[in-house]
């Protein structure tokens, strides 16, 4: 769609959606983000509580779907699949989510009125193959000799025909790795900024992930952070002024969120190396390298943040829970089906055990005793391959001319369930118009799960 002709106004309903990782109350009360503290006074604002585990992937979906991991599947940025004792992160297929998402309500109630179902999603997770009408999601090609910078895209070609002239080509070094930076999201803004102009999409989801990389390598009090910040509320101006431009202004909606909030952190734990260590754990060598043996090991973890799944063999629960229990760093042991179902997590593709460090540890997924016998992906931006999360990929180590291996490096992780005493892990939720989750504008917290019928009641 191009833009409306002089006198032409666009009566239809748009809501556009900014996620803006790390964002928490606090900030935006600081007077940081103008952009976002204006959205918030004039419809609602309150804390919102993210879902068990507070990552990427697991929140994503239940913010998209109005269900827990216990229901829509995604236990972590993680699966480990028993039958073929494999572990992948960041897998990008929409049907590894088993609950319907907004765009799949929205085309089902809407079948006879398709002009107010338009749905696009930009940079979220998941969401390769989806059924929104448009999609733009990072998929390198990995190659001998490289990697291909690419995007996925819905139709196949809105990113190389459209996107890629109009914006330039995606790096996906801005977007992960030692080199990530606000770019990622400049990137992703314009995307957003040209889908707006030429789609008029009624609902728009949009990702920008910048602050993720300062709050984990500086702390989430840094001044990179902030400055951060204040990078990402220009670009919620951005978004606005391309709105007013299109004449939409008056009949869009915005509403402002974030995931989850960072914890300060001081140290790891290296689990797997802990359950290594008791005799759970069992290598292979191959080359001279040390890697997991899923299938002679007893137990091991899939560590993500400051959680971590347990993938334990019949009749040894009891006795690593115990060994969990006793390791330093370590906070919480959910071994029950009570206790994962209080959590929301209790599916099957979760761990026997699911473990949460203290609030200021986070879980590495290291095994090896020492620099000779590391897997050949350690020292690499191999996101796939780790069977853990590894936040030193932000770190580049000048001596190796690789990824640093120095755990004490990394200042800010996540993943820990939201405490109501202490305010612990809370996330940001504000909206220009009023939608009832509020009370008089403003609440003490709102649950995650209520976001897609707010959203919904937004469009019809």
């Amino acid at each position: 769609m191009d833009r409306l002709n002089e006198g032409e106004v666009d009566m239809t309903k748009h809501v556009i959606v900014v996620d803006i990782v790390g964002l928490e109350l606090q900030d935006v009360q600081s007077g940081l983000t103008p952009n976002i503290e204006k959205i918030s006074d004039i419809g609602e604002y309150s804390r919102m509580a993210p879902a068990f585990p507070a990552v990427t992937c697991t929140v994503q979906a239940s913010l998209l779907s109005g269900e827990y991991p216990n229901r829509h599947g995604i236990i972590s940025n993680g699966l480990y699949d028993r039958g073929n004792y494999s572990v992948s992160f960041w897998e990008q297929s929409s049907n590894l989510v088993q609950s319907a998402r907004i765009w799949d309500l929205l085309k089902a109630s809407n079948q006879h009125q398709p002009e107010n179902t338009k749905t696009a999603v930009l940079f979220w997770q998941n969401t390769m193959y989806t059924q929104s009408d448009i999609v733009v999601t990072p998929r390198p090609i990995h190659m001998k000799d490289g990697v291909i910078n690419w995007c996925y895209s819905r139709p196949p070609g809105f990113y190389d025909e459209r996107l890629k002239p109009q914006c330039g080509e995606f790096n996906l070094a801005d977007y992960w790795g030692p080199f990530a930076s606000p770019k990622s999201s400049d990137w992703i803004c314009k995307a957003a900024e040209y889908t707006l102009q030429t789609e008029r999409p009624n609902l728009m989801l949009v990702y920008i992930p910048h602050i993720d990389y300062s709050a984990q390598k500086f702390g989430k009090k840094s001044d990179q952070v902030r400055d951060d910040l204040r990078t990402a509320d220009d670009m919620v101006g951005r978004l606005e002024q391309t709105a007013s431009d299109l004449r939409i202004r008056d009949n869009t909606s915005f509403v402002i969120l974030s995931e989850y909030a960072f914890n300060d952190v001081s140290s790891a734990v290296p689990l797997n190396l802990k359950l290594r260590d008791a005799g759970f754990l069992a290598v292979r060598k191959i080359n001279s390298r040390e890697y997991i043996d899923h299938e002679y090991s007893v137990a091991f973890a899939m560590v993500d943040h400051q959680i971590a799944h347990l993938y334990i063999k019949k009749g040894y629960t009891n006795q690593i829970k115990r060994l969990l229990e006793s390791i330093e760093g370590v906070d919480k042991v959910l071994c029950t089906e009570e206790d994962k179902k209080l959590f929301g997590i209790n599916h099957e593709r979760s761990g026997e055990l699911i473990a949460i460090s203290d609030r200021d540890k986070w879980f590495s997924y290291y095994w090896w005793y020492d620099e000779n016998s590391e897997p050949a992906f350690a020292r690499t931006v191999d996101i796939h391959r780790k069977p853990g999360y590894d936040p030193l990929d932000l770190y580049f180590d000048q001596k190796t001319k690789s990824i640093s291996l120095n755990t004490d490096l990394i200042k800010g992780s996540h993943g820990r369930p939201r405490n109501d005493a202490t305010g612990e892990g809370f996330a940001f939720y504000s909206s220009d118009k009023k939608t009832g989750l509020t009370q008089n504008g403003t609440a003490g917290t709102i649950e995650c799960v209520n976001i897609k019928d707010a959203l919904i009641n937004l469009i019809s």
